[in-house]
């Protein structure tokens, strides 16, 4: 595996694979890896000649510091982890190497995705997204770039983000399925925050979300998400959010016809942890 530090070098190094008519395939995170990021990965390898991933705890999708501080870090981990999963590039950049200074920040017309569930909760978040990802894609230029759908909203505005960006729109962005704990717990690199009481009380999430899909029916929804969040307070959890919205704009429901796709949303904490999860509803 190469590791690269400088956006040059791995633009040269880019160069020259494209050169020879490689396709290149890319993985952004920010560390902490885990079997959802592997997954990524292996499907990364499976579609593209050079799998890319990036390292960049962004401080700018964090709205509170205490959260951006406390992020874990592991990188000589990651490093083993993508080596055993036969990453081809690691690029791993300094801030300044991303943000140089007095540059002039883009806004993104994000609609209605910025003003609900962890738009609503996490004000700017989904700005600082686009603004690294942005930045990311105009680094690496790849022909896929791979997500995670725990992170469904963001998913949703990497798309807009392409909508929004010409010269990203050979991208195809592929949406990998959730890996989960045996427990059902989803996995994320804050779990690793988590004791071990905590994190047997997180299962809860998943818990809740399974209840919905299986209660909910034609007709109103909100007292079935109503009823899951209180099965979350009553475990301990304080819910940020338990919501039901449209799969395909998510945008909140009251009225669901039995047809069309829905996905339900938590976000709570457990203990100082904020967790998220979803479940697509068909």
């Amino acid at each position: 595996m190469k590791l690269f530090q400088k956006i040059a070098d791995l633009q040269a190094f880019i160069s020259r694979k494209k050169d020879q008519n490689l396709s290149i395939g890319f993985v952004p995170t920010m560390g902490a890896l885990h079997e959802g990021h592997l997954s990524l990965l292996s499907e990364c390898k499976k579609q593209c000649d050079i799998a890319i991933v990036s390292i960049f705890v962004n401080p700018t999708q964090f709205n509170d510091k205490k959260d951006l501080d406390k992020y874990p870090r592991t990188i000589a981990k990651d490093i083993q982890a993508l080596i055993a999963g036969s990453c081809d590039v690691l690029f791993y950049p300094e801030i300044d190497e991303i943000y140089p200074a007095k540059e002039i920040t883009r806004f993104y017309d994000l609609g209605a995705l910025e003003k609900v569930f962890e738009g609503a909760h996490r004000p700017g978040h989904f700005q600082g997204v686009c603004q690294v990802v942005d930045k990311l894609f105009s680094i690496v230029g790849p022909n896929r770039a791979f997500f995670g759908q725990k992170d469904y909203q963001q998913c949703m505005v990497i798309k807009r983000l392409i909508e929004l960006t010409p010269a990203f729109s050979s991208i195809a962005v592929n949406i990998v399925s959730t890996m989960r704990e045996e427990s059902g717990l989803a996995m994320s690199s804050r779990n690793t925050l988590l004791s071990d009481a905590e994190k047997k009380d997180a299962e809860t999430i998943y818990q809740s979300l399974l209840f919905i899909k299986e209660t909910l029916k034609p007709g109103p929804v909100e007292a079935v998400a109503n009823e899951a969040a209180k099965q979350l307070q009553l475990k301990g959890f304080k819910p940020d959010y338990v919501g039901i919205a449209d799969a395909n704009t998510l945008r909140p429901v009251t009225e669901w016809d039995g047809k069309r796709p829905l996905v339900a949303l938590i976000a709570a904490f457990v203990g100082n942890i904020r967790l998220i999860d979803n479940l697509v509803i068909a």
